[in-house]
């Protein structure tokens, strides 16, 4: 019986690794060098005439479901990140942008990329007056 109870004590154990493993955040630097550094350079300084830079930028730092409405949607040459990109890796990516190299934005929360991606806000932006990013 005892190895049944210390088999079980393992088992909750492994489980409460497992779960505090997966609950980790996700590593917006990671996500913006897989997927947007390549454009944008890795301190988001873009390239002139090209990728626009990300340092300094209002944009980034402006309404967050704007900014998500463009990564998820694309604009100009920027692809849309909608299929290659989870709702987390995109707030996740977008919270680094909008607090790196100088920016102070705060944070956005999985439920806004959530809402813009569902159309579920009541204040989805225009895509008329998103800037050509």
């Amino acid at each position: 019986m005892s190895k049944l109870v210390s088999l079980q004590a393992t088992l909750l154990g492994a489980l409460a690794l497992a779960g505090a493993a997966h609950a980790q955040p996700l590593d917006g630097a990671a996500v913006f060098k897989q997927n947007c550094a390549a454009c944008h350079q890795a301190e988001g300084q873009g390239v002139p005439g090209a990728f626009p830079k990300l340092a300094g930028d209002a944009f980034v730092q402006g309404d967050p479901k704007v900014v998500a409405h463009l990564l998820l949607n694309g604009r100009g040459g920027m692809p849309n990140f909608r299929d290659d990109l989870t709702d987390a890796q995109i707030a996740a990516v977008l919270s680094y942008v909008r607090s790196a190299w100088g920016n102070h934005a705060p944070p956005l929360d999985v439920a806004t990329v959530a809402a813009v991606r569902g159309g579920k806000d009541a204040n989805q932006p225009d895509a008329s007056v998103l800037p050509y990013h």
